[in-house]
Parts: structure tokens; sequence; C-alpha cells
């Protein structure tokens, strides 16, 4: 099986006084190359617990992780950065771009890390933001910009180190409803495009666009169901 992640009974648990706080109680998922996945699930549920740790943003209390071949359950933090640097695109809900830096600049952040010179790392920004239809806005700031346009920049910015996965937090949560679809349909050309998505989203509509959709309650998962897109019915 062509797993890009393989979750074997994850549990995590965090330590609030006395009290032993079980936010997963024994996850197993397994999440194919080139999927498009929505996890669902009330607050509470663990779905932001889980995706921190299929961001390699934690470590499970217990159980294995497997990661496009790798076991990142038991790295050090060090080496979980690495990987989360090469094989993960993340975007968030609050964008989470610097002020100060242009849009390509924001885009070619990570390939800072990478050790690019800054010559190729804006040529790969500049090729990035064409992606998500901003190359007019290369030069602009945040707040120069609309929401919508700020979300695009940050999946740019997610995109540019090829990751074998892009990971999205509730990516519309700040959007309006015309903007959500619009921000919807690049995920769908991103998915199109070869990548492996993965969104947490509370919202139905936008969880219609993935093609399977895992459900979380109480730590567990509830259900888990493949389905056929509706990302045409609003276009």
């Amino acid at each position: 099986m062509n797993s890009i992640i393989h979750l074997e009974s994850i549990r995590k648990s965090y330590i609030m006084g006395k009290h032993e706080l079980q936010v997963l109680k024994g996850v197993s998922l397994d999440i194919l190359k080139n999927e498009y996945v929505a996890l669902m699930g009330p607050s509470g549920s663990g779905k932001s617990t889980l995706m921190n740790i299929l961001g390699c943003l934690d470590s499970p209390s217990s159980g294995q992780y497997i990661l496009n071949g790798q076991d990142v359950s038991k790295m050090a933090d060090d080496s979980l950065a690495e990987v989360r640097n090469k094989e993960i695109g993340f975007v968030f809900q609050q964008f989470n771009l610097l002020p100060r830096l242009t849009a390509a600049e924001n885009v070619a952040l990570p390939l800072v890390y990478a050790g690019m010179n800054k010559k190729m790392r804006i040529e790969k920004a500049m090729e990035v933001l064409a992606k998500v239809n901003l190359t007019d806005r290369s030069h602009h700031r945040p707040n120069e910009m609309s929401g919508g346009q700020c979300q695009r920049v940050a999946i740019a910015r997610a995109l540019v180190n090829d990751p074998s996965l892009i990971l999205a937090d509730e990516p519309t949560g700040n959007l309006d409803t015309k903007t959500s679809y619009e921000i919807m349909d690049i995920f769908g050309k991103i998915h199109a495009g070869g990548n492996t998505v993965v969104l947490v989203t509370h919202e139905e509509d936008i969880a219609n666009h993935a093609h399977r959709i895992v459900r979380l309650r109480d730590g567990v998962i509830e259900t888990d169901k493949r389905r056929e897109p509706t990302a045409a019915a609003h276009s």
C-alpha cells in the first residue's frame, strides 16, 4: 500500500495538575499518496492534536507515525524540524505571513532554510505565485492585500518546497463564502497536480471538496468515508 501517512494506535495525553487528559485514544489511519482528506470533528474531538502530530509539530505519547517511509514518532526535535521543512507545507487560518515582507519574500522564506541562493529563491517563489494567480501582487505586503490574497500567498509558501504533504488547518476560517470557494478551488488544483492534501475543518461544505472525510469524536475515529467530491456544484 502506497501510504504517505501511516498511524498505528496513536495516543496523546497531557498532564493537567494531578490528572491525565487523554486527547487521542488510539488512532490508526492510512492516507495514501495523492489523497485529498478532510479531518472533521466537534471541538475537543482531538482533530487539532492529530493535525499537530501529522505536521510533526508534536509527538504522540505512544503509537507509531510513519511519514513517507520514515518513522517520525520517536524523532528528536531537530530531526522533526528537518522533516517538517522538507516534507510538509502548512496553511493556517491566520495566514501567518510576515508583515514587513512582500508576497514573494514570504513565499521564498522556506527556501532560506533550505540554503538556496536569493536569485533562485525569488525565481521559485514567482513560479509558485503564478500557480495561485498572484504574480501581479508579488511586491505587495500583507496589509496591501485582501484576506483571500493573503491566503493564496500562504498556499504558495506551503508549496514552494515541493512538499509531499499539504496540511491546511481551517484555511477558510477567516474568509467570506465566495473567497472560501476560490481558495478551495486552488486546493482542488493542487491535489489534481499530484499533491496529498489533508484539511482540518468544521464546515461541511468545505469538507465536501475532499474525496474522503475522516470524523473524530472523543479522541477516536468515528467514521471514515470515501466520497465523490461536490466541488463542481457551485462553479
